[in-house]
């Protein structure tokens, strides 16, 4: 594992860590043992989660091209960013218009080791990266990183992928994101993915236990509780889907089960 350019003890090499699981599970390299270890026992508690995972980071592709191609837009702020594997947001969105400009937040400090991968900018677009929590909305938009990057007088897609089943009430996620799309322009768009149990809640309960015990609870949400992030904004036909079944490429569907994806999608333009 690199771990130049950032403190070697700030990175927990012990501790399995969400997005290193995620790494991993989708074929990365930046993991760690601890990091292996979970996975597989979450794996073996749901054999489908590598197929869930991959999903929800395919529709973050469509997504993405989706906002570039037929939006038009040219700002991205991406929020829980996680590990870097190629091709991510910004690659996505300067192959389709090379003027993109994209800010990468993340809070785990091996993101910010790895983040020359998030970095690597067109010459024509930008890319930037601040290190800060999500639960703390002020620190991401008064961030010079995003002041110097982002003109927030244009419209600007909020991504959040695969983020907030990790943030429980007591820290509000939906008010989070509210706070977050607040000082974004009319135009702008909210981009998400939504951890649920609605399709396979067994399988999904287990591995959840298993994220709790290492750490990590989990906030699974209803189809419900999943619109109300979007509340007073202007979703993006098919609405709020499955991942897999939000605007699907020939591959996107080939094979897989609803129960096997437990995260719903959706993408909605504030007025």
């Amino acid at each position: 594992m690199p771990e130049n350019g950032w403190p070697a003890d700030r990175i927990d090499t012990g501790s399995a860590h969400s997005a290193r699981i995620y790494d991993y599970i989708i074929g990365g390299k930046d993991y760690y043992p601890a990091d292996k270890e979970a996975g597989d026992a979450m794996a073996r508690e749901w054999p489908a989660l590598p197929v869930h995972m991959r999903a929800n980071r395919d529709f973050m592709h469509r997504a993405v091209r989706w906002l570039a191609e037929e939006a038009g837009v040219r700002q991205f702020l991406d929020i829980g960013t996680g590990i870097p594997t190629s091709p991510n947001l910004h690659e996505i969105a300067q192959s389709v218009a090379p003027d993109s400009r994209v800010v990468y937040v993340d809070n785990d400090p091996i993101v910010l080791t790895l983040s020359q991968g998030l970095l690597s900018s067109t010459p024509e677009g930008r890319t930037a990266y601040v290190e800060a929590d999500m639960r703390d909305p002020g620190a991401i938009l008064d961030a010079p990183e995003l002041r110097g990057t982002l003109d927030l007088t244009r419209p600007v897609a909020l991504t959040v992928i695969a983020i907030v089943h990790f943030v429980l009430d007591e820290d509000d996620a939906v008010g989070i994101v509210e706070r977050l799309l607040e000082p974004l322009p009319s135009g702008s768009y909210l981009a998400m993915s939504i951890g649920t149990a609605d399709f396979a809640p067994d399988e999904v309960g287990r591995v959840a236990r298993e994220y709790a015990a290492r750490g990590m609870p989990m906030r699974l949400r209803t189809r419900e509780e999943a619109a109300e992030f979007f509340t007073g904004l202007d979703l993006v036909d098919p609405g709020i889907a499955q991942v897999h079944r939000w605007r699907p490429d020939a591959t996107s569907t080939e094979g897989v089960k609803d129960e096997d994806i437990a995260m719903y999608g959706a993408v909605a333009r504030k007025p």
